[in-house]
């Protein structure tokens, strides 16, 4: 913001990075999770091996999880004074 970056900018930039993070950890747990789906459905009583609403549902659980997680240090970011920012670095 010291350099003139706006509010919307520096949210958008932090939530942004949070979000493709936890896109990319999703993604390699929906490849995972194709690999231990005999485990899965040992583990868990009455889940089929290749349940699809299971594996949507605890994505976008997650998904979601990630964004509430990724917004309020974005939002704390934002409302920086940038002159103490600078002081404090």
């Amino acid at each position: 913001m010291a350099l003139g970056a706006t509010h919307t900018e520096v949210l958008g930039m932090v939530v942004g990075n949070g979000i493709k993070l936890s896109l990319a950890g999703v993604g390699i747990g929906l490849l995972c999770t194709g690999v231990v789906t005999r485990l899965m459905a040992s583990l868990v009583y009455g889940v089929r091996p290749f349940d699809p609403t299971t594996r949507a549902v605890v994505s976008i659980v997650l998904a979601g999880v990630a964004l509430v997680a990724s917004y309020i240090p974005a939002r704390r970011a934002a409302k920086v004074d940038p002159m103490v920012a600078l002081r404090y670095e």
